[in-house]
């Protein structure tokens, strides 16, 4: 029985099952509800009294669903809607009765000696009970598949956000690195032709191998350090860095370019801004959580501009979809250094 809501359809094949296993529940209540029938009017007519009301039950639900609902309660007509059930109910217990009264000459009620009245009565009880499980069912099912519905859309959106905001980090770090060969070139250095092939390798990275939604953790490491051959070959003898890998990385994976951020940003607003003892440290430890911690030194005058907080920012809100309530991130922004520590939960 395929349902449909304001126009939203479910998944039918599921939705039959659901419903038919339903019915053969109700079949089985409906036949223990009726065990005294055999008793009272024998084998074959309780078989042909519980195929008929179980029939007329299920065109009853059938109705309701298919057609008082859409028309009248979804609609917020709750008059109509709640005159039309009890119309039908009515109607179905007059055809019952009927039918009832054909077969055993009575209407049929929890004993031979009821009263007409006591017989409705006791009908109409137990039919608004079926059709209230069954409208509950319904609304059950169509509320399990909105929530589903609206994950599925929430997760799509937040993977499309995802592709968007790590799709930002290639410019930034194209600008930065392209940056470093003009610097080169204008001195013309003789360590230019290495910066072009370590930025060839990045590239190769960036392009091919970095396309889909993780990436080894090594292979994100290894770009870390051609990066940061990169920025040796820029600083000289400028500024001391370091990168210390502790750990077992096994067979970890991480999204690409989490942690080109935050060395971008030490980069930034630190060690190109230091005239003097430079120093970044970055370390790396992986173990239960991937944790990463960059401590680089401030420059003595305070920082202007706002440019650089576009890779931090997008990192925040990649940790907020991708590791929710699986990160922390810390900045310590303090006197004479800068401090920012990464911890995540990976699955290896």
């Amino acid at each position: 029985m395929e349902i449909e809501n304001n126009g939203a359809k479910g998944h039918p094949a599921s939705r039959n099952w659901i419903y038919l296993g339903y019915w053969l529940l109700v079949t089985i209540v409906f036949l223990y509800d009726r065990t005294y029938l055999i008793t009272k009017a024998g084998l074959p007519y309780f078989f042909a009294c519980s195929v008929v009301r179980i029939a007329l039950l299920i065109g009853l639900a059938w109705v309701n669903i298919h057609i008082l609902i859409p028309r009248y309660l979804f609609r917020k007509r709750y008059g109509s809607y709640f005159g039309s059930v009890v119309s039908l109910i009515i109607g179905y217990l007059i055809v019952q009765s009927l039918y009832d009264y054909y077969l055993f000459g009575f209407i049929i009620g929890p004993n031979r000696s009821s009263q007409l009245s006591a017989s409705l009565v006791y009908n109409f009880t137990h039919t608004s009970l079926y059709l209230l499980l069954t409208v509950a069912l319904k609304f059950s099912i169509d509320w399990y598949e909105q929530k589903k519905l609206l994950q599925e859309i929430r997760v799509e959106k937040l993977q499309t956000e995802v592709d968007y905001l790590r799709s930002q980090v290639n410019p930034h770090f194209l600008f930065n690195a392209l940056n470093n060969l003009y610097a080169l070139t204008i001195k013309k250095s003789d360590q230019a032709p290495d910066v072009v092939l370590k930025l060839s390798e990045l590239m190769e990275y960036m392009l091919y191998e970095s396309g889909g939604d993780d990436v080894p953790v090594e292979r994100e490491i290894n770009y870390l350090r051609n990066y940061l051959e990169l920025e040796k070959i820029r600083q000289g003898n400028h500024a001391d860095i370091q990168l210390n890998v502790s750990g077992n990385t096994g067979n970890c994976r991480m999204p690409p370019f989490l942690i080109l951020p935050i060395v971008e940003n030490a980069f930034k607003h630190g060690v190109n801004k230091t005239v003097n003892n430079a120093y970044l440290r970055i370390d790396i430890e992986a173990g239960t959580f991937f944790h990463v911690k960059v401590v680089n030194n401030k420059p003595r005058l305070p920082r202007n501009g706002t440019n650089g907080g576009i890779g931090l920012a997008n990192l925040k809100k990649r940790l907020e979809l991708l590791y929710p309530d699986k990160h922390t991130l810390e900045i310590v922004d303090g006197a004479i250094h800068y401090e920012v520590s990464l911890k995540i939960a990976l699955s290896c």
